[in-house]
């Protein structure tokens, strides 16, 4: 797994943990649910009333400004065409989403996983009011932003296994660079037929990911040099000392389980954190970063 580098938004997110949204993927994915098994009952009028559309706002319909995230990815017009397959690809697309989001969280904190949906958001609306505003009345949905999340998990874990297809095992960091592609493609046909504006939907995941990532870019070319300044300790006289003084060598910072009581618990030391601070198993990745 590759740590992203701490930047003021992190800093600001370690400071104010309560600003995100618990668990926020998985009420996406759930919001997202629900409208497709309804709109498999009213045929597609639930997603007709949540889908973007600039006409419909400005005749006082402003829930259309934020509904259209709980549209789903995969239509249920798809079901009634005879595709009976596409219900279970439409969840094992939200199975993988609500995965990808949470371990994010789980990273990041739900501060910060927070904010970068929120902006996904904000830019998918801003690409949406832009192409009305050219008079193309296309579509918008979260598929850019989930995308910009796929790239975000895969530079943080780029070298987990999926099976493609459901055969093939490949690595993350792949599925992405393949993605990259498809969309550089995607952009190439709509500049080749004179659509150049439709370029800014693919570039909404883009423009997240780097927003999100660019200290990582700059540090990846050589522009910024990330070094954590740590004293010079003797581990082993230091161990002998605490076992002496304290009766035990690690004690988790949040619930104060140590090894002495707990023999079993693995522990380990944050590199995030400013100072030598111990979590537990349960806490190493669900802790305020201490700065």
């Amino acid at each position: 797994m590759r740590r992203s580098v701490d930047t003021w938004l992190d800093r600001f997110c370690y400071k104010h943990p309560r600003f995100g949204i618990p668990g926020l993927m998985k009420y996406i994915v759930i919001l997202q649910a629900v409208v497709y098994v309804m709109d498999i009952f009213s045929h597609g009028t639930l997603s007709a009333l949540l889908m973007f559309d600039a006409g419909s706002i400005l005749h006082g319909q402003i829930w259309r400004v934020i509904s259209f995230v709980a549209l789903p990815l995969s239509s249920s017009a798809s079901f009634f065409a005879g595709n009976l397959s596409a219900p279970l690809f439409f969840i094992l697309s939200l199975y993988f989403y609500w995965f990808i989001g949470t371990t994010l969280e789980r990273e990041w904190g739900s501060a910060k996983f927070t904010v970068f949906y929120a902006v996904g958001t904000l830019l998918t609306l801003a690409s949406g009011l832009a192409l009305s505003a050219w008079g193309l009345g296309f579509t918008i949905n979260m598929y850019y932003v989930n995308m910009s999340m796929f790239f975000a998990f895969a530079t943080l874990y780029p070298d987990l296994q999926v099976l493609f297809f459901f055969i093939i095992p490949v690595k993350v960091k792949w599925l992405a660079w393949l993605d990259a592609a498809l969309f550089a493609i995607d952009c190439a046909n709509y500049l080749a037929n004179g659509l150049w504006m439709l370029c800014l939907l693919p570039l909404v995941a883009v423009v997240n990911y780097v927003i999100f990532f660019w200290s990582d870019i700059m540090e990846r070319f050589g522009r910024v040099k990330y070094q954590t300044s740590r004293q010079t300790v003797n581990f082993k006289k230091a161990t002998k000392q605490a076992r002496e003084q304290k009766g035990y060598i690690h004690k988790c910072a949040v619930c104060g389980k140590t090894d002495t009581d707990y023999p079993d618990e693995e522990f380990r030391y944050c590199s995030k954190c400013n100072g030598y601070y111990c979590y537990c198993s349960e806490h190493i990745h669900n802790h305020v970063h201490i700065q």
